[in-house]
């Protein structure tokens, strides 16, 4: 078995155009080794750069993408990118971007956050960050904007990310939500602590609901439950880092 067949990913199940290929890279196949065993794709987070190099270049080759993905430099706002491909080039500052063009990668990267991959009739693709305060920020609906495309010609597919069995957060979260729209209640239960049990996924689908996106798939998965398969800061804190994609032929 080559190196590119051991690379473990998800192909999310959803009606998108002829030609538009998606990706979500498990935590299996790659050489990093302790905290970050072992396809960790994070630059940032510590690991020796010539494995992350050497797991991104395993990815490329499973995946069978021409280029390397437009990496971004994620900050939890809601900047949005055009996707390039550009050999060289400093990773933007940005939580999500869109690409037009046939083989420029769009990607994020995440361990609990949530991956929020679009696709339009056109064939106009993006992947989008969506932790909490990008999410409250409005990432989403800055992504949609930037891809210029009716929302009705849009569908979206949810990765996976930490659930709200396991996803604890204060008050400050709960009040960034509800100052926004107030059916953002339904998404936090009040739990035994004082605090909220807060479900991104429920979030997410009601603020591309409210865009006008109604065709929305996946979000079953947990990060923080599925140890085997998944990175995890908030479980593990010393992680990895898993990355969703999006492309066109």
């Amino acid at each position: 078995m080559s190196a590119a067949e051991e690379v473990q990913y998800l192909e999310p199940q959803w009606p998108v155009p002829a030609g538009v290929h998606a990706a979500f890279t498990l935590r299996g196949g790659g050489v990093s080794r302790g905290a970050f065993a072992s396809l960790n794709l994070g630059a940032h987070v510590g690991d020796e750069p010539a494995a992350v190099a050497q797991n991104r270049a395993r990815v490329r080759a499973a995946l069978g993408l021409a280029h390397e993905p437009c990496w971004l430099q994620q900050v939890h706002g809601t900047h949005v990118v055009e996707a390039s491909h550009t050999p060289g080039r400093e990773a933007p500052t940005a939580d999500a971007s869109v690409s037009r063009a046939p083989g420029v990668v769009a990607v994020v990267q995440v361990a609990d956050c949530l991956p929020v991959l679009l696709a339009a009739r056109d064939g106009t693709v993006a992947a989008a960050h969506a932790g909490w305060r990008g999410l409250a920020a409005g990432v989403l609906e800055a992504t949609v904007a930037q891809m210029g495309v009716p929302p009705r010609e849009l569908v979206a597919w949810l990765g996976p990310a930490i659930s709200a069995a396991h996803f604890e957060v204060g008050a400050e979260v709960h009040a960034a939500f509800l100052a926004r729209d107030a059916r953002a209640a339904t998404a936090f239960v009040a739990n035994a602590r004082g605090r909220w049990q807060c479900d991104l996924a429920l979030l997410a689908r009601q603020r591309l609901a409210a865009a006008g996106i109604d065709a929305v798939y996946g979000g079953t998965w947990c990060t923080y439950a599925g140890a085997g398969q998944f990175f995890s800061f908030r479980r593990d804190g010393q992680c990895g880092r898993m990355a969703a994609l999006i492309w066109r032929d």
